[in-house]
């Protein structure tokens, strides 16, 4: 039973002040009621561990998966031990990238590394005729330099691609260029941008699979299982405090753990099957493939810039890439007003989403300068922890961050992962690349799916973008311009259907005549809530962590669009003045 406290005597003035503060007051704690520690807080250090060991568990299954499509594409032998090094490298500059983000960018929880949206323009790119593999026959006769410059002249095309590409994102990030273009970035934009980087990559997942269908059935059947079916189940666990001793608690491992407990349960049935001679030698299935790469594996390995060589550029490549940076930047904006929803944090002002893109664009130069192979975007994954865990602190995920930059230099530990057998990763990339393109089309939810123009949309930019990338790449020479660089150009932009249904999706949209309800642009713009009103003076969830007196004291600092204290149309008015 609730019981009530009259209150009696308070003057008018008093009593609609206590009003106001109570109004306040329980808004607060409805907000912070949705998580258990929220984006300002500071869990204990022990438990910050633990917490940024499930972060770092749930984003290590896709850094781990972009290498099993991209290193066959270098042309790199499936023993090779750098394979692990590539791995080791995205590790690092993941946790450096992190750390970046949530300490001076858009200060939200959120974890920055290697991204699927990136192998599209990299198959692309890499489909063109100068740089196809050799044949099985010539890999053979080469000596293992020769091997090894066939794959790193590859990475350095790619390397010099990514970076110079991603320097858009930086310069029109921190400038405020795409936060001032975000009212046309619409949901029937983000749809077909996101959907088609699971889409596209169908081929890969089958590849994989079929290998061995029953053990990536197995996988995506106990994937399934544990992540939807088994999130209420707890487990009894042993725990010990000074108060109570000994005790029992009941543990959501299969809510925390699904992905780890469907990789540890069906590489042990594999390594059965292998051990009992069910699986011939050289199956793909066995556990004993690729074990040379951990015994070549160095403990202690450092990735720096350049470890592969000097990076390349072409004009071909930068514009293919371009693809890749433009779906992460739309995927990032979309990720941003959800992560801060989960966290418990206000929506993000228009001065973070500028800083969060821009130090992406910068995570993705420096992934291109150490030689990744790939770039950097926000993980869908541990957005979807921190509504599990309900665990929205930027502290956990700096510790995240530290556990990672430790990971990417232990090299063993790297190599572990890589000699997970492939039909487990075909199991784990049907599932992965399904909810890519989910998330996707779930920003449909905020259009009127009733209306024909809409559906005409969403079907044409998903559907044409596969048709023309699947013609594409089946008449690789068919561009011919007589500029052999346009010809490559051409023929990678239009080989990339994310940056086609995305042109296409948004071109579309802002063209057909529709109203703002149809098109979920008012409900869209409530999502993103475009303040720019700048920093108050007592603190904000997104001001610098350090030197806030300082720019709140330099004026200069309201012009700049990636600053606390940025407000809109300063330059505008600082313009109008001096005409006057």
């Amino acid at each position: 039973m609730v019981h009530t406290i009259p209150i009696t005597n308070i003057p008018i003035g008093v009593e609609e002040e206590f009003n106001n503060s109570a109004a306040e007051g329980e808004q607060e704690n409805e907000r912070k009621g949705n998580v258990t520690y929220g984006i300002d807080d500071v869990p204990p250090w022990y438990l910050c561990i633990f917490m940024a060991l499930q972060h770092y568990l749930t984003m290590i299954g896709a850094i781990v998966a972009i290498p099993f499509i991209l290193c066959p594409a270098l042309c790199m032998a499936e023993t090779d031990p750098d394979r692990s090094n590539i791995i080791s490298t995205m590790i690092f500059v993941t946790g450096l990238v992190t750390w970046l983000q949530t300490t001076f960018g858009c200060r939200l929880p959120i974890v920055q590394g290697g991204t699927i949206s990136f192998l599209v323009p990299t198959l692309a790119i890499l489909n063109l005729p100068v740089w196809k593999c050799p044949s099985d026959e010539d890999l053979a006769a080469m000596t293992s330099d020769g091997q090894r410059e066939v794959w790193t002249s590859r990475m350095c095309e790619l390397s010099g691609a990514i970076a110079v590409s991603a320097l858009f994102q930086v310069i029109f990030g921190y400038f405020g260029v795409i936060g001032s273009f975000l009212r046309f970035v619409t949901p029937l934009t983000i749809a077909p941008t996101v959907a088609l980087v699971g889409l596209t990559l169908f081929d890969h997942a089958a590849d994989a699979a079929s290998q061995h269908w029953g053990i990536a059935a197995g996988t995506f059947i106990l994937l399934t299982i544990f992540s939807q079916c088994m999130t209420n189940v707890t487990i009894p666990t042993l725990t010990w405090s000074r108060e109570r001793g000994i005790t029992i608690t009941w543990f959501p491992l299969f809510k925390l753990f699904p992905v780890l407990l469907t990789i540890a349960i069906m590489w042990a049935i594999c390594g059965i099957l292998t051990a009992t001679g069910v699986f011939p030698p050289e199956h793909p299935a066995r556990t004993d493939v690729k074990l040379n790469i951990i015994r070549d594996a160095p403990w202690f390995r450092v990735p720096y810039p350049g470890q592969w060589g000097i990076p390349t550029v072409s004009v071909a490549g930068v514009l293919g890439m371009l693809a890749g940076v433009l779906a992460c930047t739309v995927e990032s904006i979309s990720y941003y007003p959800t992560t801060a929803r989960m966290c418990a944090a206000p929506p993000p002002p228009l001065h973070a989403i500028n800083r969060g893109l821009g130090t992406e664009g910068l995570g993705t130069v420096l992934a291109g300068l150490w030689g990744s192979g790939n770039g950097t975007n926000t993980f869908g994954e541990n957005v979807g922890a921190i509504g599990v865990t309900k665990v929205g602190s930027r502290r956990v995920i700096q510790w995240a961050a530290g556990l990672m930059v430790i990971q990417g230099i232990v090299g063993k530990l790297c190599a572990v992962f890589i000699i997970i057998p492939q039909p487990i990763v075909g199991g784990l990339f049907c599932v992965m690349f399904g909810m890519i393109s989910a998330f996707g089309l779930s920003a449909l939810q905020y259009v009127n799916l009733n209306s024909s123009r809409n559906l005409y949309i969403i079907g044409f930019s998903l559907f044409f973008p596969l048709v023309l990338t699947k013609w594409m790449s089946a008449h690789s020479g068919v561009i011919q311009t007589g500029v052999e660089a346009l010809d490559a150009v051409l023929q990678v932009l239009l080989s990339t259907s994310i940056l086609v249904g995305g042109i296409v999706g948004c071109l579309l949209d802002n063209l057909i005549p529709g109203t703002d309800e149809e098109r979920g642009l008012a409900a869209w713009a409530r999502e993103m809530c475009l303040d720019a009103a700048g920093a108050s003076e007592h603190g904000d969830t997104y001001d610098f962590p350090v030197g806030m007196t300082l720019v709140r004291r330099w004026k200069w600092t309201q012009y700049l669009p990636f600053m606390p204290t940025y407000q809109a149309g300063k330059f505008t008015a600082l313009f109008k003045k001096k005409e006057i």
